[in-house]
């Protein structure tokens, strides 16, 4: 089996906080695809399916040749418009029939299809869905990635931990808790990937040392740093 080689472009989405990518894959192979607490509605040529929020790395198989059009949620963003709590999607890939009506996605499908521009009829038809955002999603997260802790957030939005972990549940797939390790991680690889060296990344994201760092991506990613960063 090879190694996939997609080729792969992103853009900002008119869906606030969210994020348009395209990923054409060259050759067939394996693709390791780390947590990051967002969810994505993700069309492949006659099909629609989410990605829940995932709380370690997902390894998935692409035959050479195969288009994937999506939309990447921020974390705590797709439960509104999905309709479902994310802690019901936590690590799987469900089909978007399952959540939604069977006609209206096999008309989405068939768009798609055979659109020219598969992105812009994917984001249209997100942006189409009538939901109520919950406020405490966006506001939650820019505490936990000012590293602010699960206790003074809760007392700051005057909920108990065990109810803000409840709602951490629906949001984000996972108790805050969680969704900050996996944010601090982001934070520690996009560091790394910019050539910041490991023991300063770590630093930086909040790791006590190189060594935590190291833990925490075994744990996560699951293989070592520089195996996951290699070119």
């Amino acid at each position: 089996m090879g190694t996939a080689e997609p080729d792969y472009r992103e853009r900002p989405s008119r869906i606030p906080g969210a994020v348009v990518w395209q990923r054409g894959v060259q050759r067939e192979g394996e693709s390791r695809i780390l947590p990051d607490g967002c969810m994505d509605v993700i069309h492949q040529d006659g099909e629609l399916f989410v990605a829940g929020p995932d709380t370690t790395a997902h390894l998935s198989w692409s035959p050479a040749g195969r288009r994937y059009t999506a939309i990447r949620f921020a974390p705590g963003a797709a439960p509104a418009v999905l309709g479902v709590p994310a802690s019901e999607l936590r690590d799987q890939r469900v089909p978007l029939r399952d959540l939604w009506p069977v006609h209206r996605v096999r008309r989405l499908t068939e768009a798609l299809d055979n659109a020219p521009d598969r992105a812009a009829v994917l984001e249209s038809a997100l942006l189409a869905v009538e939901h109520d955002p919950d406020p405490l999603a966006p506001h939650v997260l820019s505490r936990l990635r000012a590293g602010r802790t699960v206790a003074s957030i809760a007392a700051e939005v005057g909920l108990s931990e065990r109810q803000l972990h409840r709602r951490g549940l629906s949001l984000y797939g996972y108790g805050l808790k969680t969704l900050s390790r996996i944010l601090r991680l982001t934070a520690a690889l996009d560091l790394a990937r910019a050539g910041t060296p490991f023991a300063a990344a770590a630093a930086t994201a909040g790791y006590a040392d190189q060594a935590h760092l190291s833990r925490e991506v075994k744990a996560l990613a699951g293989v070592p740093m520089g195996v996951l960063l290699r070119p």
